[in-house]
């Protein structure tokens, strides 16, 4: 349990530089999955400096800390979570265009930012069009679909060190792999991307945008909670081919399913639990790996 006194200097010092605190939130309502308990608070950090001066404090009292941006690829635990989740307020979500480049904080919309980017004319992040996170979790994780990836466009990202300095990388130091980069599993806080597009038409790339809107609808179950895609591409096949293949299509723990829509999915079909969900995980991965011998790997964040 973390001590009242050092909670209540992190929450003053989190006003005193313009972010709102919400105390003993539901994280439910903070993840796209809709499951997860409650942990001492949520900060919306405000700007730059909020994002250099609280997690730095936070190590400094011994409180955890974890980085949620829009939920989208994480499952949280639905019991009480020990320490502060952070995530990016309007002054870390603006996007702004320099001819064909364009800048996006890190609580940006990746979907929002590929509708800005459409709007102005610009092409490349059709990909990123029905893609649930936010520009933050994109670098994070490289994000992509339908043959585009976050890499494939980056040209530079800032981000907030542990010791609350800031750093440049360039595209070429970004280490980007298949839902990789160098933040995956570190402490830095990515703050803003640039990506460079590239001059189109605008009836084209909404043409486009809308074809793979209309394709995500027909094939994946957006009717229903999720984390997206449950599990890693595994090399050499495909994570849904091989559990329609082992007959897993509709298998539930409680309103945990594997989606009968797309067996690449695990859906929350009203109130499935932490535990539905991790079970059902675990019942995926072992029938694929007794049946097939492939191992799959999950694709969000576990938060316990």
């Amino acid at each position: 349990m973390i001590l009242t006194d050092r909670l209540d200097r992190l929450f003053e010092t989190a006003k005193q530089l313009g972010c709102d605190v919400r105390r003993e939130p539901s994280l439910k309502n903070y993840t796209s999955f809709k499951i997860g308990g409650s942990c001492d608070g949520v900060i919306v950090l405000s700007d730059e400096k909020a994002c250099r001066e609280l997690p730095k404090l936070c190590r400094e009292l011994e409180i955890p800390y974890y980085i949620f941006g829009k939920g989208s690829n994480l499952i949280v635990s639905d019991g009480n979570i020990d320490g502060i989740v952070f995530v990016f307020g309007e002054g870390l979500s603006q996007i702004r265009f320099d001819g064909c480049r364009v800048t996006a904080g890190a609580g940006a919309s990746f979907t929002g930012l590929s509708a800005a980017a459409m709007r102005e004319g610009l092409s490349g992040l059709e990909f990123a069009y029905g893609i649930p996170g936010s520009v933050g979790g994109a670098v994070y994780m490289n994000a992509g679909a339908y043959g585009g990836e976050t890499s494939d466009v980056i040209v530079k990202v800032r981000a907030v060190l542990p010791d609350g300095s800031i750093a440049e990388y360039s595209r070429d130091e970004l280490e980007m792999s298949y839902r990789r980069s160098r933040f995956s599993g570190g402490d830095s806080i990515i703050l803003s991307a640039e990506f460079e597009l590239a001059k189109g038409d605008v009836t084209e790339i909404k043409a486009k945008m809308d074809d793979l809107m209309e394709r995500r609808k027909s094939k994946q179950p957006l009717e229903y909670p999720s984390a997206g895609s449950t599990f890693k591409r595994p090399e050499g096949s495909f994570a849904s081919l091989l559990i329609d293949q082992c007959g897993l299509k509709g298998r539930s723990v409680g309103d945990a399913q594997v989606s009968e829509k797309h067996a690449g999915f695990i859906v929350n079909k009203g109130n499935a639990t932490f535990d539905d969900l991790m079970s059902l995980i675990k019942i995926v991965q072992d029938e694929v790996y007794e049946k097939t011998g492939y191992k799959l790997e999950c694709e969000p964040v576990i938060i316990r």
